[in-house]
């Protein structure tokens, strides 16, 4: 049985760049495998770290914001989210989000999480922020968020469809079950 290390069992033989956008890019690479076994292995390289953020006001209500998801081919309801650019400091993209797409602004930030949610095919890290002592404003949406809708309810609410299956995202259900662990909820 191989032990718990650092050693990498994978050794790559060559890659090749399959598509590229301006959000991502996917390599193909040719490798041997842990078993020794010649084989492919598919990597989509993310441009952006994904930013979550689960606003929470005095009275202990969240924001969710919903819209078609072009991947899925439906409608979803997620807290808000989006993208910052590697390198740069979360925070900043994480605020930039939340006014974006609820026009919230928050007086404390709390990073509650880090995560790859799919390091099997993917590279893309992600970070939830819980926002708190929120001032209400105007958003300002992408062209590509022009369907998206904004829903305010409480928090317990919003956990409690978390655990009932109501969202597919995984920040958002990631990010809510861990504030409700913080909060006691």
């Amino acid at each position: 049985m191989p032990k718990e290390g650092n050693k990498n069992p994978w050794k790559t033989l060559s890659g090749e760049d399959k598509y590229e956008n301006k959000w991502i890019k996917v390599t193909e690479y040719q490798v041997i495998n842990p078993a020794g076994g010649k084989g492919i292995y598919g990597k989509i390289h993310f441009k952006n770290v994904g930013i979550g953020i689960i606003p929470i006001d005095h009275e202990g209500n969240t924001w969710m914001v919903g819209q078609h998801r072009y991947t899925l081919d439906k409608f979803e309801w997620e807290i808000p989210e989006g993208g910052g650019l590697l390198g740069q400091d979360t925070l900043s993209a994480a605020q930039r989000e939340l006014k974006e797409e609820t026009g919230l602004t928050a007086a404390k930030w709390t990073l509650i999480l880090e995560m790859n949610p799919s390091n099997s095919v993917s590279d893309e890290r992600c970070v939830i922020y819980m926002a708190e002592g929120l001032t209400e404003g105007e958003n300002d949406l992408e062209e590509t968020e022009a369907d998206m809708l904004l829903k305010k309810l409480p928090l317990r609410e919003a956990i409690a469809m978390a655990d009932r299956g109501e969202f597919a995202d995984s920040l958002t259900l990631l990010g809510l079950l861990k504030v409700a662990r913080l909060k006691g909820l």
